[in-house]
């Protein structure tokens, strides 16, 4: 059995959490303007949320579509992902395609490690 990686039950756990609010004011949003003719386009956007302060390792992320704004006349197609994980923060990354119209998203985000 390999103990190098296992934890002793009074290190501590930090639990980071926090929301990010995106729009059509935020520099660089693309969801809101699907491309003429591009039908099957997928369009993303990726923001950096880094943590107040680092984990010791590389923390659990979680994220949650808590609030979006999308046209009424496109089908609700929005995917929200943390990527490119590490100590001091993450990518977070939302996904729509073919002619939706986001206008803006809120994200949940929780961050659980040593």
């Amino acid at each position: 059995m390999d103990t190098s990686r296992m934890y002793s039950s009074s290190l501590p756990w930090k639990v980071l959490s926090s929301n990010v609010s995106l729009n059509v004011l935020t520099e660089g949003w693309n969801l809101a303007s699907p491309e003429e003719g591009a039908e099957e386009e997928i369009r993303q956007f990726t923001v950096y949320v880094g943590f107040d302060t680092p984990f010791f390792e590389v923390p659990v992320v979680q994220l949650g579509l808590s609030g979006f704004d999308i046209d009424q006349r496109d089908s609700a197609r929005l995917m929200v992902k943390a990527e490119n994980i590490t100590e001091f923060g993450f990518h977070a990354t939302l996904t729509t395609w073919a002619g939706s119209r986001v206008y803006a998203a809120e994200v949940n985000w929780i961050a659980i490690g040593p």
